[in-house]
């Protein structure tokens, strides 16, 4: 053992001190020897490698794409999933037409074209009033025309035109008062340029002629084919139709029909020719047309809401009389007016009531939303130094006017469930509500609050009729099964905009309200 060491020892004494790797120097690098010659001779940067060669990229065989995917197996599990993909979307399309056609839907009711119109009754001299020349009522209209087409009206109905005791063969000319016949041709080219179809009211005018003691007219006069001729006279100029009362002689079956043969000549698709009939009884006499039970006699029946009488109606009896007319109403498409005389607080009420009532409203003339009212009343107004409080609230009466009606009107005529939608009376529960803590019930002579629903699938109209001087507030038990969310769609005062909730509305005194109910979560 000793003497191993002291031989290493003897050998470790000779080596170099440059002695590559087994010495303290340099550190031989790959292929480098262990001399000093070597290592000054060593590169002082190691080279990178070399890159492999590249290999250009080929698509795999169809044996290597099925080792790839796992073998033949997953072909058929691929077809397999495909087909159920498939099988999944059939039946998920046929399920969706299964409820599509299962499901209970509204039947789209084709409408004619005075089921869809807004009806404007007037007489051609009511413009006038403040006009020198006595016949200028009907160029009056004529330049109104555009106007009343930009508030929804479709049709007019004409009063006035002709004398109540004139015979058949005056029945193509006018009076005086009123204008000549080729200003009546203009109005009729100016309302077919407006697309403002027009029926002439001859209401109480005799067409029949002198008659004896039954009541029959003088068949030897041949008036029959005198008033054939006076209807083919305006049928020709451009008339959609006559207005006639149920009281006239020529509401009869035999005298109708023979006027729908005159009518066929002239009707189309678009433009049929129609019989309004002024219903002034209260239970209209019916036509005995067994013999042609297919053959409407009658097109248009025109009711009114409130019964006439020679003193203005309390609220009580208006809203009695319209509780009648909704608690009873027919399933017959009917055209609505006010007819009687109601307070003047009940105006815009009983104006929001006629364009919701299912069937078409027929608006009398009114100036408040007459242009030549509303003009003249802007220049007085402009020529005031100092603000006059008659004239502010008089321009602010014919404003409120002039948009409740525009704001009816477009409503109507864009909503499917005011248009022809389904209608529900609701019975109504209201509790008087104050700010006073002395807060009474109603009255038993107040009115009490009306209700209907206008619906047409999932769209539900509510209008609410206050026609009391009360404040009314809903009770929340009422209709538990209405939406309590809606949204204001206009207001006798045209002051309620936004969301609003059954739970929390009031009713101001004399107000209307119509609100378009929605679920929650939902707005359409």
């Amino acid at each position: 053992m000793e003497q191993t060491d002291k031989k290493a020892t003897e050998e470790s004494g000779r080596m170099p001190l440059n002695a590559g790797d087994t010495g303290y120097g340099s550190v031989a690098g790959p292929g480098l020897s262990g001399t000093m010659n070597g290592s000054e001779s060593a590169p002082l940067l190691i080279p990178e490698p070399e890159p492999e060669p590249f290999q250009q990229w080929q698509p795999l065989t169809k044996e290597e794409l099925e080792v790839a995917a796992g073998g033949p197996g997953w072909r058929k599990v691929r077809l397999h999933l495909v087909l159920l993909f498939w099988l999944t979307w059939v039946a998920m399309l046929t399920s969706s037409i299964a409820i599509i056609v299962i499901s209970p839907r509204p039947v789209v009711t084709p409408l004619k074209w005075w089921q869809k119109s807004l009806f404007y009754q007037l007489q051609p001299d009511l413009p006038i009033e403040q006009q020198a020349n006595g016949s200028g009522g009907i160029n009056v209209l004529c330049k109104q025309l555009p106007y009343l087409r930009s508030l929804g009206i479709g049709a007019l109905i004409l009063e006035g035109l002709f004398d109540k005791k004139a015979s058949p063969l005056r029945f193509n000319a006018t009076g005086e008062r009123i204008g000549t016949l080729p200003q009546i041709q203009h109005l009729f080219a100016e309302c077919n340029k407006e697309g403002i179809k027009v029926v002439l009211n001859i209401c109480e005018v005799d067409l029949l002629g002198p008659r004896d003691e039954a009541g029959n007219a003088d068949e030897t006069s041949n008036l029959s084919a005198i008033v054939h001729h006076t209807l083919r006279f305006w049928l020709e100029q451009g008339a959609a139709g006559f207005a006639i009362c149920d009281t006239d002689p020529v509401y009869s079956e035999k005298t109708l029909l023979e006027w729908k043969d005159v009518f066929k000549e002239f009707s189309s698709e678009e433009e049929e020719r129609i019989i309004v009939v002024k219903q002034t009884s209260d239970v209209l006499p019916p036509l005995k047309i067994s013999s042609q039970s297919n053959v409407t006699l009658v097109d248009v029946v025109l009711r009114s809401i409130l019964p006439s009488s020679q003193h203005p109606l309390s609220a009580k009896e208006v809203a009695d009389a319209i509780e009648t007319h909704l608690q009873t109403r027919e399933d017959s498409w009917h055209y609505w007016t006010v007819g009687g005389k109601a307070p003047h607080d009940l105006k815009n009420l009983l104006l929001v009531l006629m364009m919701t009532l299912p069937g078409s409203p027929v608006v009398q003339y009114d100036e408040d939303i007459d242009q030549t009212q509303n003009a003249s009343l802007k220049v007085n107004t402009n020529k005031l130094t100092d603000i006059d409080p008659d004239e502010g609230r008089k321009k602010k009466k014919h404003r409120l006017a002039l948009a409740l009606f525009t704001a009816l009107s477009r409503s109507r005529a864009r909503e499917e469930a005011l248009l022809f939608g389904n209608f529900t009376f609701l019975p109504f529960n209201s509790s008087t509500n104050s700010s006073s803590s002395n807060s009474t019930l109603p009255s038993p002579s107040s009115p009490p609050i009306l209700a209907f629903l206008r619906s047409w699938g999932c769209v539900h109209f509510l209008i609410l009729l206050n026609a009391g001087p009360e404040l009314h507030a809903l009770d929340p038990a009422w209709a538990p099964s209405l939406p309590k969310a809606g949204v204001f769609v206009s207001s006798t005062g045209m002051d309620r905009l936004g969301s609003t909730s059954l739970e929390t509305l009031e009713l101001r005194p004399h107000e209307a309200i119509v609100i378009k109910l929605f679920d929650a979560g939902s707005y359409s």
